[in-house]
Protein backbone atom coordinates (compact mmCIF):
# COMPACT_ATOMS: atom_id res chain seq x y z
CA UNK A 1 0.00 0.00 0.00
CA UNK A 2 0.87 3.75 -0.43
CA UNK A 3 0.74 5.81 2.46
CA UNK A 4 0.56 9.90 2.71
CA UNK A 5 1.25 11.11 5.71
CA UNK A 6 0.49 15.10 6.21
CA UNK A 7 1.80 17.32 9.04
CA UNK A 8 4.88 14.89 9.04
CA UNK A 9 7.11 17.42 10.14
CA UNK A 10 5.45 17.49 13.91
CA UNK A 11 6.55 14.83 16.48
CA UNK A 12 3.90 12.28 15.78
CA UNK A 13 4.08 12.84 12.46
CA UNK A 14 7.68 12.39 12.20
CA UNK A 15 7.28 8.99 14.53
CA UNK A 16 4.57 7.71 12.03
CA UNK A 17 6.76 8.08 8.73
CA UNK A 18 9.57 6.22 10.84
CA UNK A 19 7.25 3.68 12.29
CA UNK A 20 5.97 3.11 8.70
CA UNK A 21 9.20 2.97 6.90
CA UNK A 22 10.81 0.76 9.35
CA UNK A 23 7.83 -1.82 8.44
CA UNK A 24 8.92 -1.44 4.79
CA UNK A 25 5.54 0.78 3.72
CA UNK A 26 6.00 2.64 0.64
CA UNK A 27 4.99 6.18 2.55
CA UNK A 28 5.63 9.73 1.62
CA UNK A 29 6.33 12.19 4.03
CA UNK A 30 4.11 15.75 3.45
CA UNK A 31 4.96 18.50 6.24
CA UNK A 32 3.21 21.57 6.36
CA UNK A 33 5.46 23.35 3.97
CA UNK A 34 5.03 20.37 1.55
CA UNK A 35 1.32 20.35 1.62
CA UNK A 36 -1.11 22.72 2.87
CA UNK A 37 -4.91 20.66 3.51
CA UNK A 38 -6.92 23.46 3.62
CA UNK A 39 -6.29 24.44 -0.38
CA UNK A 40 -8.25 21.65 -2.42
CA UNK A 41 -6.03 22.39 -5.44
CA UNK A 42 -2.70 21.60 -4.00
CA UNK A 43 -4.66 18.26 -2.26
CA UNK A 44 -5.31 17.18 -5.93
CA UNK A 45 -2.07 17.94 -7.38
CA UNK A 46 -0.70 15.45 -4.10
CA UNK A 47 -3.21 12.79 -4.61
CA UNK A 48 -2.74 12.86 -8.40
CA UNK A 49 0.96 12.41 -7.75
CA UNK A 50 1.14 10.03 -4.95
CA UNK A 51 -1.87 7.88 -5.32
CA UNK A 52 -2.21 6.95 -1.59
CA UNK A 53 -3.84 4.22 -0.31
CA UNK A 54 -4.27 5.31 3.42
CA UNK A 55 -3.49 8.82 4.56
CA UNK A 56 -2.76 9.93 7.99
CA UNK A 57 -3.35 13.41 9.42
CA UNK A 58 -1.42 14.42 11.54
CA UNK A 59 -1.57 18.03 10.36
CA UNK A 60 -3.14 20.70 13.02
CA UNK A 61 -3.16 23.88 14.44
CA UNK A 62 -2.09 22.88 18.10
CA UNK A 63 -1.52 26.38 19.78
CA UNK A 64 -4.45 25.61 22.46
CA UNK A 65 -3.68 28.82 23.82
CA UNK A 66 -3.57 31.05 20.73
CA UNK A 67 -6.80 29.00 19.47
CA UNK A 68 -8.96 31.20 22.12
CA UNK A 69 -7.97 34.51 20.10
CA UNK A 70 -7.60 32.69 16.77
CA UNK A 71 -10.00 30.10 16.69
CA UNK A 72 -10.95 30.82 12.80
CA UNK A 73 -7.84 30.00 11.61
CA UNK A 74 -7.65 26.93 14.16
CA UNK A 75 -11.05 26.03 12.31
CA UNK A 76 -9.79 26.30 9.32
CA UNK A 77 -7.05 23.75 9.86
CA UNK A 78 -8.11 21.79 12.14
CA UNK A 79 -11.96 21.56 11.01
CA UNK A 80 -12.46 22.43 7.24
CA UNK A 81 -8.70 20.55 6.67
CA UNK A 82 -9.90 17.23 7.39
CA UNK A 83 -12.86 17.74 5.35
CA UNK A 84 -11.04 19.00 2.18
CA UNK A 85 -8.96 16.10 2.99
CA UNK A 86 -11.62 13.65 3.76
CA UNK A 87 -13.51 14.81 0.17
CA UNK A 88 -10.47 14.24 -1.70
CA UNK A 89 -9.65 10.68 0.05
CA UNK A 90 -13.35 10.00 -1.13
CA UNK A 91 -12.60 10.96 -4.66
CA UNK A 92 -9.79 9.14 -5.19
CA UNK A 93 -10.61 6.27 -3.50
CA UNK A 94 -8.22 6.19 -0.51
CA UNK A 95 -9.13 5.48 3.60
CA UNK A 96 -8.49 8.42 6.47
CA UNK A 97 -6.92 8.19 9.59
CA UNK A 98 -7.43 11.23 11.22
CA UNK A 99 -5.52 12.40 14.64
CA UNK A 100 -7.73 14.22 17.42
CA UNK A 101 -7.26 14.77 20.90
CA UNK A 102 -9.09 14.30 24.48
CA UNK A 103 -9.84 18.56 24.52
CA UNK A 104 -13.02 17.15 22.55
CA UNK A 105 -14.27 16.43 26.33
CA UNK A 106 -15.34 18.66 28.83
CA UNK A 107 -12.65 17.00 31.15
CA UNK A 108 -14.78 16.42 34.25
CA UNK A 109 -15.79 13.39 34.10
CA UNK A 110 -15.36 11.31 37.54
CA UNK A 111 -16.55 8.10 36.58
CA UNK A 112 -13.27 6.70 35.22
CA UNK A 113 -12.12 7.09 31.42
CA UNK A 114 -13.97 8.53 28.83
CA UNK A 115 -15.39 5.75 26.50
CA UNK A 116 -15.35 6.21 22.81
CA UNK A 117 -18.80 7.10 22.78
CA UNK A 118 -19.25 10.30 25.06
CA UNK A 119 -20.93 12.43 23.83
CA UNK A 120 -18.41 15.32 23.11
CA UNK A 121 -18.69 18.76 25.28
CA UNK A 122 -15.22 21.10 24.37
CA UNK A 123 -14.69 23.80 26.71
CA UNK A 124 -12.42 25.71 24.01
CA UNK A 125 -11.51 26.69 20.63
CA UNK A 126 -9.17 24.61 20.42
CA UNK A 127 -11.68 21.65 21.18
CA UNK A 128 -14.26 23.00 19.22
CA UNK A 129 -12.30 23.07 15.78
CA UNK A 130 -10.82 19.48 16.79
CA UNK A 131 -14.03 18.59 17.03
CA UNK A 132 -15.35 19.87 13.76
CA UNK A 133 -12.82 17.40 11.84
CA UNK A 134 -13.67 14.90 13.65
CA UNK A 135 -17.21 15.34 12.40
CA UNK A 136 -16.55 16.34 9.30
CA UNK A 137 -14.13 13.62 8.67
CA UNK A 138 -16.81 10.86 9.78
CA UNK A 139 -19.56 12.70 7.37
CA UNK A 140 -17.60 12.55 4.29
CA UNK A 141 -15.90 9.18 4.55
CA UNK A 142 -18.12 7.43 7.05
CA UNK A 143 -16.71 3.56 5.47
CA UNK A 144 -13.43 4.19 5.09
CA UNK A 145 -11.79 6.56 8.11
CA UNK A 146 -10.63 6.49 11.92
CA UNK A 147 -10.58 9.27 13.74
CA UNK A 148 -8.08 8.57 16.52
CA UNK A 149 -7.63 10.50 19.76
CA UNK A 150 -4.76 10.54 21.86
CA UNK A 151 -3.42 12.96 24.68
CA UNK A 152 -0.07 13.81 26.29
CA UNK A 153 2.14 13.92 24.05
CA UNK A 154 6.09 13.37 24.72
CA UNK A 155 8.25 11.94 21.84
CA UNK A 156 12.21 12.64 20.48
CA UNK A 157 11.40 15.27 18.02
CA UNK A 158 9.80 18.74 19.24
CA UNK A 159 8.88 20.09 22.93
CA UNK A 160 7.09 18.28 25.15
CA UNK A 161 6.87 17.98 28.90
CA UNK A 162 8.86 15.25 29.75
CA UNK A 163 11.47 17.09 27.77
CA UNK A 164 10.88 20.41 29.74
CA UNK A 165 11.02 18.51 33.03
CA UNK A 166 14.20 16.89 31.87
CA UNK A 167 15.54 20.57 31.40
CA UNK A 168 14.37 21.83 34.39
CA UNK A 169 15.66 19.71 36.51
CA UNK A 170 19.25 20.27 35.51
CA UNK A 171 18.46 24.40 35.98
CA UNK A 172 16.48 24.40 39.16
CA UNK A 173 16.66 23.28 42.89
CA UNK A 174 13.12 22.64 42.68
CA UNK A 175 10.15 22.62 40.32
CA UNK A 176 6.19 23.44 41.28
CA UNK A 177 3.78 21.13 38.82
CA UNK A 178 0.36 20.67 38.68
CA UNK A 179 -1.27 17.93 40.77
CA UNK A 180 -4.77 18.09 39.99
CA UNK A 181 -5.09 17.45 36.20
CA UNK A 182 -5.22 13.99 35.46
CA UNK A 183 -4.37 12.00 32.38
CA UNK A 184 -2.56 9.46 30.69
CA UNK A 185 1.10 10.59 29.34
CA UNK A 186 1.79 8.54 25.58
CA UNK A 187 4.75 8.45 24.06
CA UNK A 188 4.37 9.39 20.46
CA UNK A 189 6.13 6.22 19.04
CA UNK A 190 3.68 4.13 20.63
CA UNK A 191 0.60 6.06 18.96
CA UNK A 192 2.62 5.84 15.67
CA UNK A 193 2.47 2.38 15.45
CA UNK A 194 -0.99 2.13 16.74
CA UNK A 195 -2.07 4.23 13.75
CA UNK A 196 0.03 1.94 11.25
CA UNK A 197 -1.04 -1.26 12.82
CA UNK A 198 -4.74 0.26 12.45
CA UNK A 199 -4.68 1.46 9.02
CA UNK A 200 -4.88 -1.37 6.71
CA UNK A 201 -8.29 -2.45 8.90
CA UNK A 202 -9.66 1.07 8.01
CA UNK A 203 -12.89 0.08 5.61
CA UNK A 204 -12.45 -3.54 6.65
CA UNK A 205 -13.96 -3.70 9.62
CA UNK A 206 -12.63 -0.80 11.77
CA UNK A 207 -14.27 2.80 11.56
CA UNK A 208 -15.86 5.27 13.80
CA UNK A 209 -13.39 6.77 16.85
CA UNK A 210 -10.71 5.05 18.75
CA UNK A 211 -8.78 6.30 21.48
CA UNK A 212 -4.51 5.99 21.56
CA UNK A 213 -3.39 6.92 24.80
CA UNK A 214 -1.28 4.83 27.38
CA UNK A 215 -2.89 2.63 29.51
CA UNK A 216 -2.84 4.01 33.39
CA UNK A 217 -3.11 7.59 34.42
CA UNK A 218 -1.12 10.30 36.90
CA UNK A 219 -1.33 13.98 37.46
CA UNK A 220 1.42 16.45 35.63
CA UNK A 221 3.36 16.21 39.15
CA UNK A 222 3.44 12.41 38.83
CA UNK A 223 4.99 12.49 35.64
CA UNK A 224 7.25 14.94 36.52
CA UNK A 225 8.69 13.22 39.47
CA UNK A 226 8.92 9.61 37.11
CA UNK A 227 11.22 11.47 34.93
CA UNK A 228 13.05 12.81 37.65
CA UNK A 229 13.81 9.34 39.42
CA UNK A 230 14.55 7.87 35.51
CA UNK A 231 17.02 10.09 35.35
CA UNK A 232 18.61 9.92 38.71
CA UNK A 233 17.56 13.10 40.39
CA UNK A 234 15.53 13.17 43.93
CA UNK A 235 11.81 12.74 42.79
CA UNK A 236 11.24 14.73 46.07
CA UNK A 237 12.75 18.23 44.16
CA UNK A 238 9.33 18.34 42.01
CA UNK A 239 6.83 20.20 44.01
CA UNK A 240 2.51 19.93 43.90
CA UNK A 241 0.58 22.77 42.92
CA UNK A 242 -2.74 23.45 41.57
CA UNK A 243 -3.57 24.46 38.24
CA UNK A 244 -4.42 28.58 39.24
CA UNK A 245 -0.28 28.80 39.81
CA UNK A 246 -0.45 28.61 36.14
CA UNK A 247 -3.40 30.78 34.33
CA UNK A 248 -3.89 30.09 30.65
CA UNK A 249 -5.99 31.56 28.47
CA UNK A 250 -7.46 27.66 27.72
CA UNK A 251 -8.58 25.84 30.65
CA UNK A 252 -6.77 22.49 30.80
CA UNK A 253 -8.95 19.60 31.14
CA UNK A 254 -9.37 18.26 35.28
CA UNK A 255 -9.54 14.96 33.86
CA UNK A 256 -8.91 13.39 30.36
CA UNK A 257 -8.11 9.95 30.64
CA UNK A 258 -9.68 7.71 27.83
CA UNK A 259 -10.83 4.36 26.96
CA UNK A 260 -9.55 1.82 25.02
CA UNK A 261 -12.30 -0.51 24.81
CA UNK A 262 -12.26 -0.61 20.76
CA UNK A 263 -9.10 -1.72 20.30
CA UNK A 264 -9.98 -5.56 21.58
CA UNK A 265 -12.40 -6.30 18.32
CA UNK A 266 -9.72 -5.46 16.14
CA UNK A 267 -7.38 -7.85 17.25
CA UNK A 268 -4.86 -5.49 18.16
CA UNK A 269 -2.85 -5.70 21.49
CA UNK A 270 -4.23 -3.59 24.48
CA UNK A 271 -2.11 -0.34 25.37
CA UNK A 272 0.53 -0.84 27.30
CA UNK A 273 1.76 1.26 30.78
CA UNK A 274 2.33 4.90 30.76
CA UNK A 275 5.80 4.10 33.22
CA UNK A 276 6.57 1.11 30.58
CA UNK A 277 5.99 2.72 28.08
CA UNK A 278 8.29 6.21 29.36
CA UNK A 279 10.92 4.29 30.65
CA UNK A 280 11.79 3.04 27.47
CA UNK A 281 11.27 6.18 25.84
CA UNK A 282 13.57 8.49 28.05
CA UNK A 283 16.96 7.35 26.77
CA UNK A 284 16.09 8.54 23.27
CA UNK A 285 14.53 11.78 24.50
CA UNK A 286 18.02 12.17 26.37
CA UNK A 287 20.21 11.14 23.53
CA UNK A 288 17.94 13.80 21.20
CA UNK A 289 18.19 16.42 23.77
CA UNK A 290 21.97 16.00 23.85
Amino acid sequence: MRWLVTGAGGMLGRDVVAELTRRGEDVVAAGRTDLDITEPAALEAAFAGHRPDLVVNCAAYTAVDDAETDEARALEINGEGPRLLARTCAAHGARLLHVSTDYVFAGDRDAGPYPEDHPPAPRTAYGRTKLAGERAVLEELPDASAVVRTAWLYGEHGRSFVRTMIELEGRRDTVDVVDDQHGQPTWSADVAARLAGLGPLVGRGATGVFHATAAGQTTWYGLAREVFALIGADPDRVRPTGSAAFPRPAPRPAYSALAHDRWRPTGLPAPRDWRSALHEALPRIRKESS
